[in-house]
């Protein structure tokens, strides 16, 4: 498999890590889109929103579990956004679940 993200959580690609626990990892975006920009993946690979069924959907629980987490270590307590693209047309560009965080300043509400 090739995906850059199963790379980095192998410890392939290098990545400024900022959460872990046994089944989700979070790392800082390299092309940041708000002054915190962060990934929190699944480390099983599951190809997107899509791909979740009633066998791996529980991971999607930690996930958003680790994002308050993360949040409040980012000290984003005037609110943050986080969202994952699907497919395609939805914007998704790796086809591993991944969801961005995203805070530290007023968010626009335009959508693309």
């Amino acid at each position: 498999m090739d995906c850059i993200f199963c790379k980095i959580i192998k410890g392939e690609i290098p990545s400024e890590k900022v959460y872990e626990s046994e089944n989700v990892i979070a790392f800082k975006d390299i092309n940041p889109m708000a002054p915190v920009h962060i990934l929190i993946i699944p480390k099983t690979h599951i190809e997107g929103a899509n791909a979740l069924d009633k066998d791996n959907v529980a991971v999607v629980s930690e996930i958003m579990l680790a994002a308050r987490q993360i949040a409040e270590s980012f000290n984003l307590e005037n609110g943050w956004r986080i969202v994952t693209n699907v497919g395609e047309d939805g914007g998704q560009t790796v086809k591993h679940l991944h969801f961005h965080l995203l805070g530290g300043k007023k968010l626009s509400i335009e959508l693309a």
